[in-house]
Order: structure tokens, then sequence, then C-alpha cells
């Protein structure tokens, strides 16, 4: 995650060559689908801990707009 968050960081600020944001824009996607899957592995784990034994599904998350 500290890499991705880095690596965004640069792009931003314009650190690399076009030819290097490209490759360095590839690295991002790879390391962002890589968090995604730990997600779903911990969602999944904290559903199977909850559940008791139940057959329930994960539903997606909604936050409240009022939090701001």
């Amino acid at each position: 995650m500290g890499e991705l968050e880095t690596l965004v960081e640069k792009l931003e600020h314009g650190e690399f060559t076009l030819e290097e944001s490209i490759r360095q824009y590839e690295r991002g996607m790879a390391l962002t689908r890589v968090c995604e899957k730990a997600l779903r592995d911990a969602e999944q784990k904290v559903l199977a801990l909850a559940s008791d034994g139940k057959n329930e599904v994960l539903e997606d998350f909604t936050p409240d707009d009022d939090e701001d």
C-alpha cells in the first residue's frame, strides 16, 4: 500500500517522463489489484468469523453522507 501511495504522489507531481509514467501507471494498476484482493480476502475472513455458520453474503458498503 505504501508503494502505491508513493507512486501516485510521484505521478501527480510529474516526476517521471511520459514513458516512465506509463510504466509506473501499469505498476500502480498491478498494485491496486493486489490491494483489492487482500481486501476481499479480509472481508471474507470477517464474514466467516461473524456469520456463526450462517450462509450470509457480503453487501456493498455505503457510507453515511452525514459524517462530514
